[in-house]
């Protein structure tokens, strides 16, 4: 059976993107941005699948640990479970740009995970009905390359006057997640 998804990426889509120091180093840290789990409930309610695609290098560069990282993705599952919202997974990449690996990104490698990681399951995504949600070209960039349509929300780290600078542009434009999934829906 072939199903629709959404691929998020986490900082500025998710939770407040972590501004100049740019890590959320800790649950502490953590704020999610306004109707996150009411627009996530409405694309379960949907029949969407959810992943979590997301650069977090800080692991590698010793900013913040796997532990941690480990305690911000259980609470954020915790709280999205509260709300009747299951995720199908959560891909992160911890390397730093200079380590040259696959699954950074505005690479697909995140993408490729998260596919694979469904070949024991009933369904598959259908790509061309699926979406990526990102704050940066970056993830833009990765969902065009993957096949996905694409969501460039301004709740992050991209800025719409940015937009003569972006290689790429995105399918869509959206102040924050919410009104995303108010596109996808339509």
């Amino acid at each position: 059976m072939k199903v629709k998804a959404v691929f998020l990426d986490r900082d500025g889509v998710i939770n407040q993107y972590p501004g100049d120091y740019q890590y959320v180093k800790s649950w502490e840290e953590f704020r999610f941005l306004p109707g996150v789990q009411s627009a996530l409930k409405n694309l379960v309610d949907n029949g969407f699948k959810i992943f979590i695609i997301s650069n977090q290098a800080g692991v590698s560069k010793g900013i913040y640990s796997q532990e941690n990282l480990d305690k911000i993705t259980q609470n954020m599952l915790n709280d999205f479970s509260k709300h009747g919202i299951e995720v199908s997974g959560v891909y992160y990449c911890i390397h730093r740009q200079e380590d040259n690996c696959s699954c950074r990104k505005p690479k697909i490698g995140l993408i490729e995970m998260a596919l694979e990681s469904l070949k024991n399951k009933s369904y598959d995504i259908d790509l061309s009905r699926s979406f990526f949600i990102g704050d940066t070209i970056k993830d833009i960039e990765t969902g065009k390359s993957s096949g996905l349509k694409t969501i460039l929300v301004f709740s992050g780290k991209e800025k719409p006057e940015n937009k003569k600078n972006w290689p790429v542009l995105p399918d869509f434009t959206s102040p924050n997640l919410e009104k995303a999934v108010d596109l996808i829906l339509k």
